[in-house]
């Protein structure tokens, strides 16, 4: 699977760690950059890039790192058809790609520490949509102004 990664300065360590972990289960990594923890960035910039390039077919999915994940889920999800989800746990998500489609993780690199993140990566690539009353609700989401 094709995955998409970007995170500001704040994300750097874990998405870094997060991109090692997905190479090393055979994934290809496309990464949006920050690429120099030592400069201070904008999240929204990171967020919109991932979710534009999630959109545009240039990978399947999406994971985005800011310090608390907050603000680059709420970048990734300015961008029409992006589902960026928040997660600070597996069951959530499980949840957010069974129920919601989402087809971008978001985390925060100075609320979780890398051995939870990697296992809600896991979660979230382990999960597939579950489509019937949820795809009615997805759709919805996709078809809100």
């Amino acid at each position: 699977m094709r995955i998409c990664v970007g995170s500001d300065h704040a994300g750097f360590e874990l998405k870094e760690a997060v991109k090692a972990h997905l190479l090393a289960l055979g994934h290809e990594v496309e990464d949006a950059g920050t690429y120099d923890p030592g400069v201070s960035v904008d999240y929204p910039d990171f967020g919109a890039l991932v979710a534009r390039k999630v959109i545009s077919g240039a990978g399947e999915l999406g994971i985005v790192v800011c310090g608390t994940g907050i603000g680059i889920s709420i970048a990734a999800n300015k961008v029409r058809g992006a589902r960026a989800a928040l997660c600070t746990d597996p069951y959530m998500a499980r949840m957010a790609r069974a129920h919601n489609n989402a087809n971008i993780l978001a985390m925060g690199g100075r609320v979780v520490g890398v051995g939870l993140a990697l296992d809600i990566v896991d979660a979230f690539l382990g999960t597939s949509f579950e489509g019937g009353r949820h795809g009615l609700r997805v759709e919805k989401l996709e078809n809100q102004a």
